[in-house]
């Protein structure tokens, strides 16, 4: 869409991302843990497939998924890229926005980075969310988009 290089998220959201696969796994690894104790199949026919499928999803997805993403925030709009398979480029322009949250789960606020999500009038594409951001960086965004926001309807 636009040539301008795109700002990278926070490297911390690569670690974030690959916890969250590693709890994600947990499920599947204890079925296959008891599938193995309960001696339903030979031992490491199961157990050692699944967890290996889930290591290298945990040590590739989330760094393809991380350089896939990228965001550019110009003076009266934010950009939005993100996809592996599915390419999304996403501009909202702040004359649109209706609210602006930081949000941060429990894994997040440990490795100091946020979620910037932007609300905008209509439906389409209604919010549109920003991962990986360091906490610092989405507040400081978040209030230059209210900053704007509140130039504009005065």
């Amino acid at each position: 869409m636009e040539d301008k290089p795109l700002t990278k998220l926070d490297p911390a959201y690569v670690t974030v991302m690959r916890i969250q696969t590693l709890l994600f796994s947990l499920p599947f690894v204890a079925g296959a843990l008891a599938g193995e104790v309960g001696n339903l199949l030979f031992t490491g026919a199961f157990l050692v497939p699944v967890v290996l499928v889930f290591a290298l999803l945990a040590i590739m997805v989330p760094l393809r998924r991380f350089n896939a993403r990228g965001y550019d925030m110009g003076e009266d709009r934010l950009r939005v890229v993100r996809g592996l398979m599915f390419r999304a480029d996403t501009v909202v322009p702040f004359s649109r926005v209706q609210h602006i949250d930081v949000e941060q789960g429990p894994l997040e606020r440990a490795f100091g980075i946020s979620r910037l999500i932007l609300h905008t009038a209509g439906t389409h594409n209604a919010s549109v969310t920003l991962p990986g951001l360091k906490h610092e960086d989405a507040v400081a965004m978040r209030e230059e988009i209210r900053a704007h926001v509140k130039r504009e309807t005065m």
